[in-house]
């Protein structure tokens, strides 16, 4: 079993869509939901 299961993740940012960054701090007190889609533009 992985033992960084149920942990809470680290801070980390990403590029919005609009080009802006945002870190996982930055959204604290809401409700988040990231999602990963493995080559979504590419021909499968």
């Amino acid at each position: 079993m992985n033992p960084l299961l149920g942990q809470p993740a680290p801070d980390f940012s990403l590029p919005s869509h609009l080009g802006d960054e945002v870190r996982l701090s930055d959204l604290s007190g809401k409700t988040r939901v990231l999602a990963f889609f493995p080559l979504p533009f590419t021909p499968i």
